[in-house]
């Protein structure tokens, strides 16, 4: 849903910056790997010292990189198989980072373990969305459904996390963690309940 709405306008957000990236030499394969560097560095250090709010900022400078290589991609024509790729693969990285970062955090300095276990399972059932979907392209199948896609479960983990790290109750987060975990655990069952009903259809 975000990414239906939102796209066009922050495409058009990012469009100078993208244009500034590609003067001074930068390609989008570039661009891609700046990004996740600074997301990790940014989830992977900054988070497991407890500088959450810090943290979601450094973070935000570089999570966009996914949008402006995609500008870049376009505006240059350099659009390939091997950037899609990259790209998709570093998606996970960071996604993963973020995850990491605060499961580290929240089992040791920050001794919330609820917390850790949350960010733990957003960890795993996140990285099973597009996985499943990636598998079931790769047998002829489609599982494009679900109600957790990437760009919500990042904005939200986040957000809550800064407002985490400027003095909200940290229950606010676990909640929300928990609830991003719980769909992407339904996102999971949606596509392999899509993938079977194709399947079924195949063998009619």
């Amino acid at each position: 849903m975000l990414n239906r709405y939102a796209r066009g306008l922050f495409g058009a957000l990012f469009t100078p910056v993208a244009k500034l990236l590609m003067r001074v030499g930068l390609t989008p394969n570039m661009v891609t790997v700046i990004g996740t560097v600074g997301v990790a560095l940014g989830a992977l250090v900054l988070y497991p010292l407890g500088e959450l709010f810090w943290g979601t900022v450094f973070i935000t400078l570089f999570i966009f990189s996914d949008l402006i290589d995609g500008l870049m991609a376009r505006m240059s024509s350099r659009s390939s198989p091997l950037g899609g790729f990259l790209d998709s693969t570093l998606d996970r990285v960071q996604d993963g980072a973020v995850f990491l970062g605060l499961l580290i955090w929240f089992f040791t300095g920050g001794d919330q373990p609820w917390i850790g276990v949350s960010a733990a399972a957003c960890l795993l059932l996140g990285g099973l969305v597009p996985y499943v979907r990636a598998k079931a392209e790769a047998m002829g199948y489609t599982a494009d459904v679900g109600i957790a896609e990437r760009p919500e479960r990042m904005v939200l983990a986040l957000v809550f996390t800064g407002f985490t790290g400027l003095g909200l109750h940290s229950s606010v987060l676990l909640v929300v963690l928990t609830l991003l975990a719980a769909a992407s655990a339904v996102t999971v069952v949606q596509r392999i309940l899509s993938v079977r009903r194709q399947a079924d259809q195949q063998n009619r």
